[in-house]
């Protein structure tokens, strides 16, 4: 008889613990992966691939450490950060001119030439004018992720 009743309530509570999981199952979103997001391909061989990462995660640093700096009110650094990271250097134009996409090329300089007015914003010491050079800056950066794909 015992047996029966300890057998009984796991069953009550396995069949408990099994409504609850649907339950938990049914408020998650799904989530859909497309193998194609619509996004424009750069074609990129292994290496492409592997130094354009690297610059992307060179360019998001940079971002991180303007936003410290203006934080701490280092416009002088933080300005000096904006235009030799970010800004529309030469070694920015070729990068940009060597993926034969010139929409691509054309966002990315873009993105180098907000770089260069944040900079001279970031001199002027205006911590809000400054933030919102940033976001400018961080838009272009969205505009052209939501664009291309490697």
């Amino acid at each position: 008889m015992k047996l029966k009743i300890i057998i009984l309530l796991v069953v009550i509570v396995l069949t408990s613990c099994n409504e609850k999981k649907e339950e938990v199952k049914k408020e998650m979103p799904k989530v859909i992966v497309k193998s194609d997001d619509g996004r424009i391909s750069l074609h990129l061989n292994a290496m492409q691939k592997k130094h354009q990462l690297s610059n992307m995660r060179s360019h998001l640093v940079a971002v991180q450490t303007l936003i410290e700096l203006i934080a701490e009110d280092d416009f002088e650094k933080a300005s000096k950060v904006a235009y030799t990271q970010l800004g529309t250097t030469t070694a920015m134009r070729l990068m940009c001119a060597s993926f034969g996409n010139k929409k691509f090329e054309d966002m990315g300089l873009k993105f180098h030439s907000d770089a260069d007015k944040m900079s001279e914003i970031l001199k002027t010491k205006d911590k809000d004018k400054s933030l919102k050079a940033l976001s400018k800056t961080m838009n272009s950066c969205i505009s052209c992720h939501a664009t291309f794909k490697q």
